[in-house]
């Protein structure tokens, strides 16, 4: 009788948790009754927020009977927020009123600011899932920047705990790391802009020679180590640039003229349109500039096009082409006495740095019905890369304008495609959304080293026969692919409590095929031995990635999320076999593994205060650094013998482990005190990261228990953002605190250290300060970095654009001039 009893309670609580409906309707303008694309439907109720289609419309679904407030906006329209009684499914429309064009700049800033204030990525978008992972969005509309310059820690002045490369070239590249990974060139990141690769090879050399303008974007979507399972094995996770969409409009313009210290230039002007059911978006962007130090000239060209054609309401097509093509003069790096001295300084002249860049896209979206999307993103890149230069490990050598520069050019062929599956179902009275994908990536990549000319000129030609006992030659091809297959689902436990677990398996083979020239001088220069040598290999290995997140809402506007994945990063073929004058790496170096962690809350304080804190652990198996030991190579004999250098070895220097606190906050102090006062804006936010690390194993000497390289205990970016009408400002506060270069932790040696290449980056503070006045269809900025003009390094370089300390910029200013048609 009880198990019956029992048995019809647990049927009668099913059907009662099974009675939840399904709210749908559709966003039009008031004034025209067109759709309102993409308008956010935020339920402030649970904290779920969906966006309208191509059609306006939207869908709500598993809502239990109640009554739930809801936000609806867009950036061309009023916020409508509406309380909807749900007892049965419902239809609602709302019709939204085009925004006032009077309307001033600090409404218009903080608008979105009243519903969202700090962004994170939505549980799915697109067909993404990102619930339970720690996601952070850059939304370029409120940033108050140098955007002209690509500031870098001011753009990512919200993301927590990144450490960023500052190389003073105007943004030309992107350099910033987390948690103990290398910020050069953003290798630790899988680097992608609107969902495909941009970097030169995924697997075999992850590093971003290209980096998008800021000025052409709408989000930086930032997703910490859990997105290993759906973008790929790299331990820091995902950066993906994602550009404006075109404007609804027929036609509209965007021109921007910036000036500033040393000579700097940019131009950015760009172009977009609907018609019909075709799209487009193009920029075109111009970068020029002398650097504060001698030799260090620049200039750039970027374009872009973005071709969209939506076939029916559920098919999309979109073709998309970058283009750029830049060339540096690299005024080397210093030794420590050399930048305390005059950190303006430069004894390199005829060192140049040259990258050409195109990549294509074609992406087809497709809708097979209200709860399953479908994508498939085909992409393939055809770059150069370009090095020629002095880059001897005596820093404070000067250069022999007789000698030939050591030449390196670097040829990047690649193809991938990848698909992917979403779909929503019910479960237990619940909806859930599964994920399936696949990625196929193919290259073939080539990179020649040797001789280059005695000039001093920008010239990329090898000259070999004029110079055949040069001692580092090479020439090798490397054909890398891989395959993957992920999958990811989220279980929907309660209306406030997710389970998303995750895997991924990969099939990688990495190769290298070629030849490297054996070549021992005497002291004249005489060749005792020339002889070339085959190096021939090929890693071939497959693996399973697993993963798990979780989330749980507190209320509409606070979450609790963990997560764990496994990771994995391949080595790269600048590991495999490039010869370096300034460090030797281990033939048998092989790949890292380990895992990525986060538990944390975030959320917001009614409409004060926004937040976002975790802790987060870090495991490094076998991870690949650089210690100091004797050199090592063949003699005339053909064994291995010591040269009696010492030099910078780069191979698996042992086990790590890191750990430690990540924490944002932003106090809206306008809504604390004075929330009427509509035509005045005033926040500040502090953005703070605690870390600490530790080589728990090691077999290289004076390892173990030290440090890991890259990672500052303490890393504060801080700040007030400030505006009345339509002047906005920013200013920003930034702290490193110390942080180590190698493993050994080689302290720094000011009078003594001749090459500049360890030894500790000394702690450093940065003030910054931007504005900006908009005046009708105009716009200027105005600002200053670097405010107090202090004297720092953010880089000891190994090699380019070293090797050496690389001096980051004194106090410069910008402008910009804005018209928007």
């Amino acid at each position: 009788m009880r198990l019956k009893v029992f048995s019809l309670l647990f049927l009668f609580g099913f059907i009662a948790q099974a009675q939840q409906y399904t709210l749908s309707g559709n966003v039009v303008s008031s004034e025209t009754g067109d759709p309102v694309r993409n308008a956010e439907i935020w339920n402030k109720t649970t904290g779920n927020l969906v966006l309208a289609d191509d059609n306006g419309e939207f869908e709500i679904s598993s809502l239990e009977a109640g009554k739930y407030k809801l936000a609806v906006f867009s950036y061309e329209y009023e916020i409508i927020e509406r309380e909807i009684t749900i007892n049965q499914d419902t239809t609602v429309n709302f019709r939204l009123a085009p925004l006032a064009e009077s309307l001033n700049e600090v409404m218009l800033t903080t608008r979105r600011e009243q519903l969202f204030a700090l962004r994170k990525l939505r549980k799915v978008e697109g067909t993404s899932i990102y619930a339970g992972k720690k996601s952070e969005v850059v939304v370029m509309d409120k940033v108050m920047a140098n955007t002209a310059a690509n500031n870098a820690r001011q753009i990512y002045s919200q993301v927590v705990g990144l450490n960023i490369y500052d190389n003073g070239d105007a943004g030309l590249q992107l350099n910033i790391g987390g948690r103990g990974l290398d910020p050069n060139r953003t290798q630790n990141f899988n680097t992608r802009q609107n969902g495909y690769d941009i970097s030169a090879d995924v697997l075999g050399y992850p590093e971003s020679y290209y980096t998008p303008p800021p000025e052409a974007l709408k989000e930086i979507q930032v997703v910490r180590g859990a997105a290993s399972l759906q973008y790929g094995t790299q331990f820091g996770g995902l950066i993906n640039f994602k550009f404006k969409e075109p404007s609804e409009k027929k036609i509209a313009f965007l021109t921007r003229q910036s000036v500033g210290s040393y000579n700097l230039f940019t131009s950015f002007n760009s172009l977009s349109g609907t018609l019909g059911d075709f799209s487009y978006y193009t920029y075109y962007n111009f970068k020029t500039g002398d650097g504060f130090r001698p030799n260090s000239e620049y200039g750039s060209h970027n374009a872009f096009a973005h071709l969209g054609w939506e076939i029916s309401d559920n098919t999309k097509i979109s073709f998309e082409y970058t283009f750029l093509d830049y060339l540096a003069q690299q005024p080397g790096g210093l030794t420590d006495k050399q930048f305390y001295e005059k950190p303006d300084f430069s004894n390199r002249e005829r060192n140049w740095f040259d990258v050409n860049w195109n990549l294509f896209a074609v992406k087809l979206q497709h809708k097979f019905s209200e709860k399953t999307d479908f994508s498939l993103n085909v992409f393939g890149l055809d770059a150069s890369r370009k090095a020629v230069g002095f880059r001897e490990n005596r820093v404070s050598q000067p250069d022999d304008l007789t000698a030939p520069r050591e030449l390196l050019v670097d040829n990047f062929s690649n193809w991938g495609a990848e698909a992917r599956y979403l779909t929503r179902y019910n479960l237990f009275g619940e909806e859930s959304v599964i994920l399936l994908g696949s990625k196929y990536y193919k290259s073939d990549n080539s990179q020649q080293q040797g001789p280059g000319s005695t000039t001093s000129e920008p010239d990329f030609e090898f000259a070999t026969t004029t110079y055949p006992n040069y001692p580092r030659q090479s020439s090798f091809e490397f054909p890398n692919e891989n395959l993957a297959f992920f999958g990811e689902n989220i279980f929907t436990i309660t209306n406030n409590f997710s389970v998303t677990p995750g895997i991924r398996f990969e099939y990688i083979n990495t190769a290298a095929s070629g030849t490297y020239k054996n070549i021992i001088l005497d002291l004249a220069g005489n060749p005792l031995l020339n002889e070339t040598k085959e190096d021939n290999r090929e890693f071939e290995r497959s693996f399973v990635l697993l993963g798990v997140g979780s989330s749980y809402n507190l209320n509409g506007t606070n979450e609790l999320y963990a997560n764990f994945s496994q990771n994995y990063r391949s080595v790269t073929f600048n590991d495999i076999r490039v010869v370096n004058p300034v460090f030797q790496v281990d033939p048998n170096i092989n790949d890292e593994e380990g895992f990525t962690s986060d538990l944390g809350i975030r959320g917001r304080l009614a409409k004060i205060v926004s937040y976002d804190a975790s802790v987060f652990a870090l495991k490094y198996n076998d991870r690949v650094g650089e210690i100091l030991r004797p050199e090592v190579r063949e003699n005339a004999s053909g064994d291995l013998a010591e040269t009696g250098r010492i030099i910078r070895f780069r191979g698996n220097i042992g086990d790590a482990f890191i750990y430690g606190l990540e924490t944002f906050g932003e106090w809206n102090i306008k809504n604390s005190f004075f929330q009427q006062a509509n035509n005045f804006r005033l926040s500040t936010f502090v953005n703070a990261a605690f870390t600490k690390s530790e080589y728990t194993k090691s077999e290289a000497t004076n390892v173990e228990g030290n440090e890991v390289e890259f990672i500052p205990k303490v890393n504060l970016k801080t700040g007030i953002n400030f505006g009345f009408k339509n002047f906005l400002g920013a200013l920003q506060y930034t702290y490193l605190s110390k942080q180590y270069t190698d493993a050994t932790n080689a302290p720094q040696d000011v009078d003594d250290n001749q090459r500049g290449i360890e030894g500790v980056i000394p702690s450093y503070g940065i003030v910054d300060l931007s504005t900006s006045y908009s005046f009708g269809k105009f716009k200027i900025e105005a600002g200053i970095n670097n405010l107090l003009n202090n004297s720092y390094f953010t880089r000891r370089a190994t090699g380019y654009p070293g090797p050496g300390i690389i001096p980051a910029q004194p106090v410069t200013w910008y402008t910009t001039l804005q018209f928007k048609l």
